[in-house]
């Protein structure tokens, strides 16, 4: 098959052929459509999210099944399906209670095994984590569901009214994929929204998804920064999404958040920043809660594409690029300069 792989961390990755993947008990093989490029891949490529080598990316896919397992009972070929990133083992107390996403046994394509920028990908626990798509989501949209748009709307369920709804206050630090995601989520219900990014093309398209208000945060403390989103949402945002994962975006959400607010934490904070201060005065004086995302189980997508559905969300205006499979090293590589491509860049394996 074609893949793009890479040997070793920071290392360009190439375009290769190597072996089509062999299909494990439990699971599938999925001819891979499409697949989207996240700031996760880009992560583990350096090294940020150490993964075992070589390694191939890609981990948001839309696919068609083409080999079932022998121990799978709810799929046969030809099935249409995407899947979460982090996917369960199907056996253990969390996948039993529907909770898959913090599994400990889980299993992530393109950081415990290869990945999705290759033309066959193998997924397993199928019973427990594919989910099929329907037939008027094309595969480039469809692309977003795993990882991006589903970890947002995993966000969004953790700040449960706060943020979400008509008339609640919502800041989005980070306008990547999972920022718009929820910027377009939280805006089909009413809610008014702060994007908050450096790049003035990424707060434009926040704009275009339902954002009230932008914010460029260059040369502001988080203190400054939370300052402003909370004259700009009258007294602070009832909930708040780190799409980005720095400290200093961790500390001005907590700190824009009026009495009682969420913060959710959906960026990913590595190496020395694993271990960052919260500011725990007002967490404690305004009783404020921080949660941790890590995506979205497969049993809540039904609902997910039902809200995209009732909602009428238009997933095609989420993509800034679509690119065929020769071109995804530079798509990872562009994740080197953030803000480089407004919206979600996605691979066309027909291409």
């Amino acid at each position: 098959m074609r893949a793009v792989c890479y040997a070793s961390y920071g290392a360009p990755p190439r375009l290769t052929e190597l072996p089509d993947p062999d299909c494990p008990a439990d699971g599938v093989v999925l001819r891979v459509a499409a697949t989207g490029v996240c700031r996760s891949d880009w992560h583990a490529w350096q090294g940020h999210d150490p993964v075992p080598l070589p390694m191939v990316p890609g981990h948001e896919l839309v696919g068609e099944i083409i080999e079932v397992g022998r121990e799978v009972r709810r799929w046969a070929p030809g099935a249409r399906v995407t899947v979460p990133f982090a996917c369960g083992c199907g056996r253990c107390e969390h996948c039993a209670a529907g909770a898959t996403q913090v599994c400990p046994a889980q299993t992530q394509p393109g950081f415990t095994r290869w990945g999705s920028f290759a033309d066959y990908v193998a997924i397993e626990s199928a019973d427990a984590n594919l989910v099929a798509l329907p037939p008027e989501l094309t595969s480039i949209e469809a692309a977003a569901l795993g990882c991006r748009f589903a970890t947002a709307y995993g966000a969004l369920r953790h700040l449960g009214g706060a943020g979400a709804g008509p008339g609640s206050g919502l800041v989005i630090w980070g306008c990547g994929g999972v920022g718009l995601s929820a910027i377009a989520l939280a805006a089909a219900t009413g809610a008014r929204i702060v994007a908050v990014d450096p790049s003035e093309a990424a707060r434009e398209a926040a704009a275009g998804l339902g954002a009230m208000a932008g914010l460029d945060p260059s040369g502001l403390t988080p203190a400054a920064a939370a300052d402003a989103v909370r004259d700009l949402l009258g007294g602070g945002a009832h909930g708040s999404i780190d799409a980005v994962g720095r400290p200093e975006l961790l500390a001005a959400g907590v700190l824009a958040l009026r009495p009682r607010g969420r913060h959710a934490q959906v960026g990913l904070l590595l190496g020395d920043d694993a271990a960052t201060a919260v500011p725990m005065g007002p967490v404690i004086a305004r009783e404020l809660q921080i949660r941790g995302v890590h995506g979205l189980a497969a049993q809540h997508y039904p609902a997910l594409l039902d809200q995209v559905r009732t909602a009428a969300i238009d997933l095609s205006r989420l993509i800034g690029r679509v690119v065929g499979l020769a071109e995804a090293p530079a798509a990872l590589a562009a994740m080197s300069a953030p803000g480089a491509v407004a919206g979600l860049t996605v691979l066309d394996l027909s291409r």
